[in-house]
């Protein structure tokens, strides 16, 4: 009779584990929070025709992101909401200078919850503080891309001393749309996308491009996804795939 040899079975199961999981590719995508919707229907399309391999998606502020991409998170591709926190990983030497690409872009939208619009006009005589009551929404004015374009058009548009002290900065510009659909906030200014997949806010107006830098989204390899074959098939995906510019338009990003 043969013996029950515990350190066989051991050996079978972790042999068996490591066989299954160096059949599985996994990718991990940190992208800016305006592309959560995007990206996570992009990612299941991608895992549809391509079983074997998992996309796993970390959404936040562009900026809190890129600080943990350059500490070491495990980010095969960066998504950024702007040019300036993707520069900041070329620097750092965590993304290939030659890897960065701008794929969307975006507008910047003032928000009010919904039935509760005001007037607005997006021009410098226009007395800003005085057409809503209470506080406005947006990201962090020194960090989060969103909030960056924000204080850019506050500024152009000499409202920003206007609104001193009433300005409300939101870790990314999700957390901003969010205050504004619970009324917390009495405006907000986000992307035009964001406000597009919320049934709770209205836009009330958009603010010119001309008050701000260009609203620009590029995406890029890390350093460490840079061997991944899987990753860069998604980053291919991304850029050239009808369904992927289906879906970034649908969620009303333009193409560049």
């Amino acid at each position: 009779m043969n013996k029950f040899n515990p350190l066989v079975v051991i050996s079978l199961v972790l042999a068996s584990s490591f066989f299954g999981l160096a059949q599985a590719e996994d990718i991990k995508i940190y992208a800016a929070a305006s592309l959560t919707n995007a990206i996570g229907d992009i990612a299941k399309q991608f895992e549809k025709a391509n079983p074997k391999t998992t996309v796993t998606p970390v959404f936040g502020a562009s900026s809190m992101l890129a600080k943990q991409v350059e500490a070491g998170a495990p980010a095969d591709l960066f998504f950024s909401a702007d040019e300036k926190w993707m520069s900041y990983l070329v620097d750092k030497n965590r993304i290939a200078a030659n890897q960065p690409m701008s794929l969307l872009s975006n507008q910047l939208v003032v928000i009010a919850p919904k039935g509760r619009s005001f007037a607005f006009k997006a021009q410098p005589g226009f007395k800003f503080d005085q057409a809503f009551k209470g506080q406005l929404c947006t990201g962090q004015l020194e960090s989060v891309p969103a909030g960056i374009y924000a204080k850019q058009s506050l500024i152009k548009l000499n409202w920003l001393n206007q609104l001193k002290g009433r300005i409300v900065e939101t870790d990314d510009v999700r957390g901003a749309l969010a205050f504004v659909e619970r009324g917390e906030c009495a405006a907000g200014i986000v992307y035009a996308t964001d406000a597009k997949i919320s049934n709770k806010v209205s836009v009330v107006g958009v603010l010119p491009s001309s008050s701000h830098q260009p609203i620009v989204y590029p995406v890029a390899l890390t350093i460490q996804g840079q061997p991944n074959r899987e990753a860069q098939k998604f980053l291919n995906y991304l850029k050239s795939s009808p369904s992927a510019r289906a879906t970034f338009q649908h969620y009303g990003f333009s193409l560049k």
